[in-house]
Protein backbone atom coordinates (compact mmCIF):
# COMPACT_ATOMS: atom_id res chain seq x y z
CA UNK A 1 0.00 0.00 0.00
CA UNK A 2 1.51 3.50 -1.31
CA UNK A 3 2.45 5.31 2.43
CA UNK A 4 0.26 8.49 2.49
CA UNK A 5 1.61 11.95 1.76
CA UNK A 6 1.21 14.53 4.55
CA UNK A 7 1.51 17.80 4.43
CA UNK A 8 4.22 18.51 6.70
CA UNK A 9 5.59 16.05 4.36
CA UNK A 10 5.32 18.80 1.42
CA UNK A 11 7.07 21.38 4.33
CA UNK A 12 4.63 22.80 5.92
CA UNK A 13 3.85 22.45 9.86
CA UNK A 14 0.55 23.48 10.72
CA UNK A 15 1.80 22.72 14.33
CA UNK A 16 4.11 25.21 14.29
CA UNK A 17 1.55 27.78 12.86
CA UNK A 18 -0.49 27.13 16.03
CA UNK A 19 2.36 27.67 18.30
CA UNK A 20 3.48 30.92 16.41
CA UNK A 21 -0.57 31.84 16.47
CA UNK A 22 -0.68 31.29 20.24
CA UNK A 23 2.48 33.11 21.11
CA UNK A 24 1.30 35.88 18.59
CA UNK A 25 -2.05 36.12 20.37
CA UNK A 26 -0.99 37.43 23.61
CA UNK A 27 1.71 39.74 21.75
CA UNK A 28 -1.25 41.14 20.07
CA UNK A 29 -3.61 41.36 23.09
CA UNK A 30 -1.39 43.82 24.99
CA UNK A 31 -2.26 46.48 22.47
CA UNK A 32 -6.04 46.25 22.65
CA UNK A 33 -8.05 48.77 23.83
CA UNK A 34 -11.88 49.54 24.10
CA UNK A 35 -12.05 49.94 20.30
CA UNK A 36 -10.85 46.50 19.92
CA UNK A 37 -13.95 43.98 19.38
CA UNK A 38 -12.62 41.26 17.63
CA UNK A 39 -9.46 38.47 19.31
CA UNK A 40 -6.80 37.37 17.15
CA UNK A 41 -7.44 34.44 14.81
CA UNK A 42 -10.74 36.02 13.89
CA UNK A 43 -11.51 35.44 9.98
CA UNK A 44 -11.56 39.49 10.22
CA UNK A 45 -10.56 42.22 12.80
CA UNK A 46 -13.07 44.79 13.91
CA UNK A 47 -12.71 47.78 15.56
CA UNK A 48 -15.07 50.31 16.90
CA UNK A 49 -15.74 53.01 13.73
CA UNK A 50 -17.27 55.91 15.88
CA UNK A 51 -15.41 58.88 15.76
CA UNK A 52 -17.57 61.40 18.07
CA UNK A 53 -15.40 63.85 18.65
CA UNK A 54 -14.27 64.24 14.65
CA UNK A 55 -16.79 66.35 12.82
CA UNK A 56 -15.82 64.57 9.50
CA UNK A 57 -13.53 61.52 10.12
CA UNK A 58 -11.26 60.78 7.29
CA UNK A 59 -9.76 57.18 7.03
CA UNK A 60 -6.16 57.48 6.05
CA UNK A 61 -4.20 53.98 4.97
CA UNK A 62 -1.33 53.17 3.63
CA UNK A 63 1.11 49.87 3.60
CA UNK A 64 5.09 48.87 2.94
CA UNK A 65 7.69 46.52 4.13
CA UNK A 66 11.11 46.93 5.19
CA UNK A 67 13.21 46.51 2.22
CA UNK A 68 16.39 44.71 2.22
CA UNK A 69 17.14 45.76 6.05
CA UNK A 70 15.95 42.15 6.48
CA UNK A 71 19.16 40.62 5.22
CA UNK A 72 20.89 42.74 8.13
CA UNK A 73 18.31 40.57 10.78
CA UNK A 74 19.01 37.09 8.82
CA UNK A 75 23.13 37.90 9.17
CA UNK A 76 22.99 38.92 12.71
CA UNK A 77 20.07 36.80 14.38
CA UNK A 78 18.11 39.62 15.64
CA UNK A 79 14.81 39.60 14.46
CA UNK A 80 13.02 42.08 17.09
CA UNK A 81 13.49 45.50 15.98
CA UNK A 82 12.70 44.84 12.13
CA UNK A 83 8.60 44.43 13.47
CA UNK A 84 8.87 48.04 14.99
CA UNK A 85 10.60 49.60 12.39
CA UNK A 86 7.55 48.28 9.98
CA UNK A 87 5.23 50.20 12.31
CA UNK A 88 7.32 53.34 12.27
CA UNK A 89 7.33 53.33 8.75
CA UNK A 90 3.91 52.95 8.34
CA UNK A 91 2.22 55.60 10.95
CA UNK A 92 4.82 57.91 9.69
CA UNK A 93 3.56 57.73 6.06
CA UNK A 94 -0.01 58.38 7.62
CA UNK A 95 1.33 61.19 9.92
CA UNK A 96 2.16 63.31 6.70
CA UNK A 97 -1.98 63.78 6.36
CA UNK A 98 -2.12 64.76 9.82
CA UNK A 99 -3.88 61.21 10.49
CA UNK A 100 -3.30 59.79 13.95
CA UNK A 101 -2.87 55.59 13.89
CA UNK A 102 -6.19 53.20 14.78
CA UNK A 103 -4.95 49.78 14.17
CA UNK A 104 -2.08 47.58 12.00
CA UNK A 105 -2.53 44.65 10.18
CA UNK A 106 0.94 42.42 9.85
CA UNK A 107 2.02 39.52 6.85
CA UNK A 108 4.94 37.57 8.20
CA UNK A 109 5.86 34.85 4.61
CA UNK A 110 8.58 32.47 5.42
CA UNK A 111 10.00 28.97 3.72
CA UNK A 112 10.09 27.07 6.81
CA UNK A 113 8.21 28.09 9.97
CA UNK A 114 10.61 29.05 13.16
CA UNK A 115 7.77 30.13 15.94
CA UNK A 116 10.54 31.83 17.79
CA UNK A 117 11.49 33.78 15.08
CA UNK A 118 7.85 34.55 14.10
CA UNK A 119 6.92 35.44 17.82
CA UNK A 120 10.57 37.77 17.75
CA UNK A 121 9.32 39.81 14.69
CA UNK A 122 5.51 40.07 15.89
CA UNK A 123 6.95 41.66 19.51
CA UNK A 124 8.59 44.05 17.47
CA UNK A 125 5.34 45.03 15.64
CA UNK A 126 3.55 44.83 19.08
CA UNK A 127 6.31 47.08 20.95
CA UNK A 128 5.92 49.39 17.65
CA UNK A 129 2.15 49.39 17.96
CA UNK A 130 1.82 50.54 21.54
CA UNK A 131 4.34 53.07 21.65
CA UNK A 132 2.47 54.33 18.69
CA UNK A 133 -0.94 53.98 20.96
CA UNK A 134 -1.49 51.60 17.56
CA UNK A 135 -3.83 48.50 18.10
CA UNK A 136 -2.32 45.16 16.48
CA UNK A 137 -5.67 44.41 14.95
CA UNK A 138 -4.48 41.03 13.08
CA UNK A 139 -2.38 39.56 10.01
CA UNK A 140 -1.19 36.59 8.17
CA UNK A 141 1.84 33.94 9.19
CA UNK A 142 2.37 32.38 5.82
CA UNK A 143 4.80 29.20 5.64
CA UNK A 144 5.74 28.37 1.92
CA UNK A 145 8.27 25.89 1.40
CA UNK A 146 10.54 26.03 -1.62
CA UNK A 147 9.70 29.87 -1.93
CA UNK A 148 12.28 31.49 0.13
CA UNK A 149 15.59 30.52 1.28
CA UNK A 150 16.31 28.85 4.28
CA UNK A 151 16.29 31.18 7.39
CA UNK A 152 14.60 33.99 5.21
CA UNK A 153 11.54 36.04 5.65
CA UNK A 154 9.02 38.93 4.46
CA UNK A 155 6.95 40.87 6.09
CA UNK A 156 5.02 43.80 5.30
CA UNK A 157 2.59 45.57 7.56
CA UNK A 158 -1.38 47.56 6.32
CA UNK A 159 -2.09 50.40 8.87
CA UNK A 160 -4.96 52.70 9.40
CA UNK A 161 -5.75 55.71 11.24
CA UNK A 162 -7.72 59.13 10.99
CA UNK A 163 -7.83 62.11 10.44
CA UNK A 164 -10.54 65.21 10.65
CA UNK A 165 -10.86 66.57 7.07
CA UNK A 166 -10.74 69.77 8.38
CA UNK A 167 -7.38 69.44 9.72
CA UNK A 168 -5.93 67.27 7.06
CA UNK A 169 -2.38 68.18 5.74
CA UNK A 170 -2.02 68.19 2.13
CA UNK A 171 0.95 70.61 1.03
CA UNK A 172 -1.46 73.01 -0.97
CA UNK A 173 -1.10 76.28 1.06
CA UNK A 174 2.51 75.88 0.64
CA UNK A 175 4.01 79.11 -0.86
CA UNK A 176 7.35 80.80 -1.97
CA UNK A 177 9.01 81.98 1.42
CA UNK A 178 7.80 79.14 3.31
CA UNK A 179 10.27 77.66 5.39
CA UNK A 180 11.80 73.92 5.92
CA UNK A 181 12.34 72.39 9.02
CA UNK A 182 13.90 69.21 9.66
CA UNK A 183 13.65 66.17 12.40
CA UNK A 184 16.73 64.07 12.27
CA UNK A 185 16.73 60.16 11.26
CA UNK A 186 18.45 57.27 13.06
CA UNK A 187 20.46 56.02 10.44
CA UNK A 188 19.01 54.38 7.20
CA UNK A 189 15.64 54.17 8.52
CA UNK A 190 14.35 51.50 6.12
CA UNK A 191 15.34 52.95 2.78
CA UNK A 192 19.33 52.58 0.66
CA UNK A 193 20.03 48.81 1.76
CA UNK A 194 21.05 47.69 -1.26
CA UNK A 195 23.39 50.27 -1.86
CA UNK A 196 24.53 50.45 1.86
CA UNK A 197 24.73 46.84 1.75
CA UNK A 198 27.01 46.42 -1.28
CA UNK A 199 29.44 49.01 0.07
CA UNK A 200 29.70 47.74 3.44
CA UNK A 201 29.97 43.75 2.37
CA UNK A 202 31.08 43.91 -0.79
CA UNK A 203 33.34 46.63 -1.75
CA UNK A 204 34.76 46.67 1.94
CA UNK A 205 34.78 43.71 2.70
CA UNK A 206 32.74 44.25 6.22
CA UNK A 207 30.53 41.53 7.95
CA UNK A 208 27.69 41.86 10.31
CA UNK A 209 30.52 41.85 13.68
CA UNK A 210 32.99 44.59 11.79
CA UNK A 211 33.87 47.48 14.51
CA UNK A 212 33.43 50.70 13.32
CA UNK A 213 35.13 52.93 15.52
CA UNK A 214 34.12 56.08 13.20
CA UNK A 215 30.33 54.72 14.71
CA UNK A 216 31.00 53.34 17.92
CA UNK A 217 29.02 50.26 16.17
CA UNK A 218 29.45 47.21 14.33
CA UNK A 219 28.38 47.00 10.83
CA UNK A 220 24.95 45.24 11.52
CA UNK A 221 24.23 47.54 14.47
CA UNK A 222 24.90 50.34 12.59
CA UNK A 223 22.33 48.66 9.65
CA UNK A 224 19.74 47.85 12.40
CA UNK A 225 19.31 51.24 13.82
CA UNK A 226 15.59 51.72 14.42
CA UNK A 227 13.39 54.00 11.73
CA UNK A 228 11.84 56.40 13.50
CA UNK A 229 8.14 57.12 14.66
CA UNK A 230 7.88 61.16 14.49
CA UNK A 231 4.05 60.27 15.62
CA UNK A 232 5.08 61.78 19.40
CA UNK A 233 7.21 64.94 18.49
CA UNK A 234 4.48 65.89 15.90
CA UNK A 235 1.35 64.81 17.53
CA UNK A 236 0.63 68.23 19.83
CA UNK A 237 1.37 70.47 16.11
CA UNK A 238 -1.16 68.38 14.25
CA UNK A 239 -4.56 70.50 15.20
CA UNK A 240 -2.66 73.63 15.36
CA UNK A 241 -2.91 74.57 11.77
CA UNK A 242 0.85 75.67 11.86
CA UNK A 243 1.65 72.66 9.56
CA UNK A 244 1.53 72.93 5.90
CA UNK A 245 3.00 70.13 4.49
CA UNK A 246 4.90 67.05 5.85
CA UNK A 247 7.28 64.90 4.28
CA UNK A 248 8.39 61.40 5.42
CA UNK A 249 12.11 60.93 4.05
CA UNK A 250 12.14 57.07 2.60
CA UNK A 251 13.07 55.68 -0.85
CA UNK A 252 13.83 58.66 -3.01
CA UNK A 253 15.63 60.76 -0.09
CA UNK A 254 15.05 64.05 0.41
CA UNK A 255 15.05 65.16 -3.57
CA UNK A 256 12.11 62.92 -4.44
CA UNK A 257 10.13 63.17 -1.64
CA UNK A 258 9.68 66.47 -0.58
CA UNK A 259 8.03 67.05 -4.33
CA UNK A 260 5.25 64.89 -3.69
CA UNK A 261 3.77 67.67 -1.50
CA UNK A 262 4.29 70.38 -2.93
CA UNK A 263 2.21 72.46 -5.17
CA UNK A 264 2.42 73.64 -8.57
CA UNK A 265 4.72 76.64 -9.56
CA UNK A 266 6.90 75.79 -6.18
CA UNK A 267 10.28 74.12 -5.86
CA UNK A 268 12.43 73.59 -2.52
CA UNK A 269 15.95 75.06 -1.86
CA UNK A 270 17.71 73.07 1.06
CA UNK A 271 20.93 74.52 2.61
CA UNK A 272 23.98 72.10 2.77
CA UNK A 273 25.30 72.37 6.40
CA UNK A 274 22.24 73.41 7.69
CA UNK A 275 22.15 69.87 9.95
CA UNK A 276 24.54 67.75 10.77
CA UNK A 277 25.03 64.79 8.86
CA UNK A 278 25.43 61.40 10.56
CA UNK A 279 29.05 59.79 10.56
CA UNK A 280 27.34 56.68 8.83
CA UNK A 281 26.51 58.18 5.47
CA UNK A 282 29.50 59.89 5.29
CA UNK A 283 30.96 56.85 5.90
CA UNK A 284 28.99 55.24 2.71
CA UNK A 285 30.10 58.02 0.57
CA UNK A 286 33.62 57.46 1.05
CA UNK A 287 33.48 53.52 0.49
CA UNK A 288 31.65 54.21 -3.05
CA UNK A 289 32.86 57.23 -4.20
CA UNK A 290 29.09 58.00 -3.86
CA UNK A 291 28.22 60.99 -5.87
CA UNK A 292 25.96 64.09 -3.75
CA UNK A 293 23.21 63.35 -6.24
CA UNK A 294 23.32 59.77 -5.47
CA UNK A 295 23.56 60.08 -2.06
CA UNK A 296 20.42 62.80 -1.44
CA UNK A 297 18.38 60.39 -3.87
CA UNK A 298 19.05 57.23 -2.17
CA UNK A 299 19.55 57.51 1.86
CA UNK A 300 17.77 60.19 3.66
CA UNK A 301 21.06 62.06 4.73
CA UNK A 302 20.15 62.25 8.58
CA UNK A 303 16.39 63.54 7.53
CA UNK A 304 13.60 62.03 8.43
CA UNK A 305 10.70 64.15 8.31
CA UNK A 306 10.55 67.25 6.90
CA UNK A 307 8.06 69.92 7.93
CA UNK A 308 7.05 72.73 5.83
CA UNK A 309 5.38 76.30 7.47
CA UNK A 310 4.97 79.76 6.86
CA UNK A 311 7.78 82.27 8.02
CA UNK A 312 6.01 83.66 11.03
CA UNK A 313 5.08 80.30 12.37
CA UNK A 314 8.68 78.58 12.29
CA UNK A 315 10.21 79.94 15.21
CA UNK A 316 6.87 78.43 17.69
CA UNK A 317 7.24 75.12 16.06
CA UNK A 318 10.91 75.32 17.08
CA UNK A 319 10.28 76.27 20.38
CA UNK A 320 7.80 73.49 20.62
CA UNK A 321 9.80 70.48 19.31
CA UNK A 322 13.13 71.79 21.47
CA UNK A 323 11.23 72.08 24.59
CA UNK A 324 10.11 68.77 24.26
CA UNK A 325 13.66 67.73 23.84
CA UNK A 326 13.58 67.04 19.84
CA UNK A 327 16.12 68.13 18.02
CA UNK A 328 14.94 70.41 14.71
CA UNK A 329 17.04 71.65 12.02
CA UNK A 330 15.84 74.86 9.85
CA UNK A 331 17.01 73.40 6.06
CA UNK A 332 15.86 75.55 3.71
CA UNK A 333 12.90 77.79 2.07
CA UNK A 334 9.95 77.25 -0.52
CA UNK A 335 10.88 78.91 -3.99
CA UNK A 336 9.22 79.67 -7.37
CA UNK A 337 10.16 76.29 -9.80
CA UNK A 338 8.66 73.40 -11.01
CA UNK A 339 8.39 70.82 -7.92
CA UNK A 340 12.02 70.04 -7.69
CA UNK A 341 14.65 69.98 -4.85
CA UNK A 342 17.42 72.34 -5.24
CA UNK A 343 20.75 71.81 -2.76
Amino acid sequence: MAKSISYSDAGVDIDAATRATDKIKELARRTFNERTLSEIGSFGGMFDGAFPKLAQPVLVASADGVGTKLKIAFATGVHDTVGRDLVNHCVNDILVQGARPLFFLDYVATGKLSPDVVASIVAGVANGCRENGCVLLGGETAEMPGFYQEGEYDIAGFIVGVVDRQKIIDGKTIAPGDILLALPSAGLHTNGYSLARKLFFEVAGYTPQTQLPELGMTAGEALLLPHVSYLKPLDGLLDKGTIKGLAHITGGGLTDNIPRILPEGTAVQIERDSWPIPPLFELLRRLGNVSDSEMYRTFNMGVGMVIVCAPADAGAIENYLRDRGDACYRIGKVVTGNREVLI
